[in-house]
């Protein structure tokens, strides 16, 4: 199953199909000198790390996983438990449980994936979030009326288990809400792979207008440190709320900083969060934090490659060691940072991008990353949940580092041809007319 020898001490890191945070993992591993254990479903990949690794079927019930899973691992000695994403981060915590290791209740991990049952969590325990009230789709339409009637505007619909922004819709007005409540509804119910209840549920909740930021931290016993804390430098006011650039160091005052870190550890300790990485979303209103999302992971996308600015180590470096019980001194750097996720402009196909050199050769531009290749279908927010790509910029300042990228992703073309897509409903009425249209052809030649 593995070349990894029995009693040598290995990190389990549990990576789905497709993840993109893997390899640097490996390459973290190797420069701190750990072994590491994939588990996957790559038993017939050509990378060897996955071939030479656990082989699971993530798609087989959880509990089944799991025991697989527990099977596996008795052959190794596992110093650590690591997840790479939202999809592993609860068999992680009930792998870790297992084995003895420093690990997340799972229970309190599930509770981050659920925005309803968190919402309903931080309530209970005093902590600022914005007010809301979940609604039930299967309820028939004049009952979920009665229930909005009366909503201060404007409020945010938002699924119950979704992220990237997927699903969330600003509303100013009641026509607009309930376009928003049907366009989330169709949504849901095109995604086959979702549990029952997050197709069921929805939230709306009142638009937190201000500052947003984003945090970065590592949990140990309980107590949450910070790795760094993001600016969201253009306003994130709808009506959908796809992410942009994020810059670092933050600009925000000592004060600012330390209130967000005392709001989000209360927060953490509301849901039961005790150790491992911690990804959130806040927003400042009149100097009070509001916490918009906590997941129980690192940043999603290819954005924590700027924690080597804030912490002189790479996130996957900071991670492996955090999970080992390992100390690690985070060194503050002197240089600034900043990424842009590339947001998709249109609908469509992709058929090439323009002007890479040009965006490429920005002063302080490190890199332009293009993850969607030419020919694949573009969807844009809040149906869709991906980016182009992304432009990483590292600079003496944040100014300098934000205009780089504000500068690279100006170079860029999108070169994008529109998808015809046939409506149903109209496919028979087509198909009617080109009858009659071959009745009248063979009757002229008759």
């Amino acid at each position: 199953m593995s070349t990894i020898k029995n009693d040598a001490p290995c990190v389990l890191i549990l990576a789905p199909h497709g993840s993109y945070r893997t390899f640097d993992f490996i390459q973290a591993a190797e420069k701190l000198g750990i072994k590491t254990l994939i588990a996957s479903e790559g038993k017939h990949s050509i990378i060897s790390a996955y071939a030479q690794g656990i082989h699971l079927d993530f798609g087989a019930d959880s509990d089944a996983v799991f025991a697989a899973l527990k099977m596996a691992v008795t052959e190794f000695s596992v110093v650590g438990v690591i997840a790479t994403d939202d999809f592993t981060t609860g068999l992680a915590a009930r792998i870790a449980k297992h084995l003895g290791l420093p690990h997340n209740d799972p229970d309190a991990v599930q509770l981050t994936q659920r925005k309803d049952l968190a919402r309903a969590c931080l309530s209970r325990h005093g902590v600022s979030i914005p007010e809301h009230q979940r609604i039930d789709l299967n309820q028939d339409s004049q009952t979920i009326q009665d229930q909005i009637d009366g909503l201060v505007f404007p409020v945010v619909v938002k699924p119950v288990g979704l992220s990237a922004s997927r699903g969330v819709i600003r509303a100013n007005n009641p026509d607009e809400l309930q376009q928003a409540i049907e366009r989330v509804r169709r949504l849901l119910m095109s995604m086959n792979d979702l549990d029952g209840d997050v197709r069921r549920y929805l939230l709306i909740e009142e638009f937190i207008s201000g500052r947003e930021v984003a945090f970065e931290g590592m949990l140990s016993a309980g107590q949450l440190s910070v790795l760094t804390i993001f600016d969201k430098p253009d306003p994130l006011e709808g009506p959908f709320f796809e992410e942009s650039y994020y810059i670092t160091p933050t600009a925000l005052s000592q004060k600012h900083q330390a209130k967000i870190q005392a709001v989000l550890e209360a927060a953490c300790r509301a849901y039961g969060l005790s150790d491992g990485p911690v990804h959130a979303e806040c927003r400042l209103r009149d100097d009070e934090v509001f916490v918009i999302e906590i997941a129980a992971r690192t940043i999603g996308g290819l954005c924590g490659r700027l924690l080597n600015v804030g912490t002189g180590y790479s996130l996957e470096a900071l991670v492996l060691t955090q999970a080992m019980g390992k100390p690690i001194n985070i060194e503050k750097q002197g240089q600034a940072a900043g990424v842009l996720m590339i947001p998709i402009p249109q609908a469509g196909v992709l058929k090439r991008v323009e002007g890479l050199l040009a965006a490429q050769r920005i002063p302080f531009v490190d890199e332009v990353n293009i993850q969607i290749r030419e020919g694949h279908e573009l969807v844009p927010l809040p149906e869709g949940a991906s980016y182009l790509g992304f432009i990483f910029a590292y600079a003496p300042t944040t100014q300098q580092a934000e205009q780089a990228l504000r500068d690279a992703h100006a170079k860029l073309k999108f070169v994008i041809t529109p998808i015809w897509k046939i409506n149903s409903d109209n496919l028979g009425k087509e198909k009617t007319e080109l009858v009659k249209m071959r009745s009248i052809n063979t009757a002229q030649v008759n």
